[in-house]
């Protein structure tokens, strides 16, 4: 499926159609990373950290790290600002420090310096992926390979949720007291013929799980990212795609992109994407309107 673009629409269609939305364009793109898996936005709106898997995602070899990318232009300000990793992917800022997944274990950095505050095992773990966290500091990581979800509160990290409905999921965004999800579909497989899977949305106080909208499957989904107070801006790793999904679970296309499209950045003063491409070893930034 090709991206729509940008088209300009009559007052009738203004009127009457659903609204079209804008190809992204494309501001920048950073080379010389090493499998860049996601990307995150320093508040302070300068840099974004990057995380670098290097190596296979699944491989504990000591090679991952993560860089530093300056979100004006997309050079590379510190490229192993924090070192010495395994396969880091889905990251997080909490209580004042860096949180990066790590096949299973969640790690905390101090962000001042790139140094390990702490190492928190999950045991029992196959692929931690994603990270998020919620109003009150904790800390929520995916588990892709088997469809779990691990919270970190009160300095301990324990597995808070198992259930199939998660459709093993991928990228965390919380919302308020919900727990949005990209949910990656059946595990283990990156072709073409992979089972597409969907938004999903969790309750925190009650953990109750449905499908956000009417649960149409999407693709293999990767970073979420919220656009507006109605829709998401979701990659699909397999297909290479860039979605905006509203509510009501219907995706529009909006980039056509290579394999490997993972958990994307979003500054939204700024209009600003940012989407890792793994397999191509860039980050590459692009105006959302």
């Amino acid at each position: 499926m090709k991206s729509l673009g940008c088209v300009a629409a009559t007052a009738w269609l203004l009127a009457w159609a659903t609204p079209a939305f804008c190809e992204p364009v494309k501001l920048w793109e950073t080379t010389g990373l090493k499998t860049p898996e996601s990307a995150l936005p320093d508040p302070t709106g300068t840099f974004a950290y990057v995380s670098n898997i290097d190596g296979n995602p699944t491989e504990k070899d000591g090679n991952g790290f993560i860089a530093k990318v300056a979100l004006k232009d997309g050079k590379i300000i510190e490229p192993k600002w924090a070192k010495g990793r395994n396969a880091p992917k889905g990251l997080a800022l909490a209580n004042g420090h860096l949180y990066v997944s790590d096949i299973d274990q969640l790690v905390e950095i101090d962000t001042a310096n790139g140094t390990i505050i702490a190492r928190y095992d999950a045991p029992g773990a196959k692929f931690l992926n994603d990270v998020a966290a919620d109003s009150e500091g904790r800390v929520y990581v995916s588990d892709s390979s088997t469809s779990t979800i691990w919270r970190l509160a009160d300095g301990k990290l324990e597995k808070w949720l198992h259930s199939e409905a998660l459709k093993f999921p991928n990228g965390l965004h919380v919302a308020g007291d919900k727990l949005i999800i990209a949910a990656w579909g059946k595990p283990g497989t990156s072709a073409a013929s992979s089972a597409p899977a969907n938004l999903v949305e969790v309750s925190i106080p009650d953990k109750t799980v449905r499908d956000l909208g009417d649960g149409t499957p999407v693709g293999n989904l990767d970073g979420v990212e919220p656009l507006d107070a109605n829709s998401y801006l979701v990659t699909d790793w397999v297909a290479g795609a860039l979605y905006r999904i509203d509510a009501s679970g219907h995706a529009q296309q909006l980039l056509d992109l290579n394999q490997g499209s993972a958990d994307i950045g979003w500054v939204p003063a700024k209009r600003l994407l940012l989407i890792p491409m793994m397999k191509d070893d860039k980050l590459v930034a692009y105006h959302v309107e």
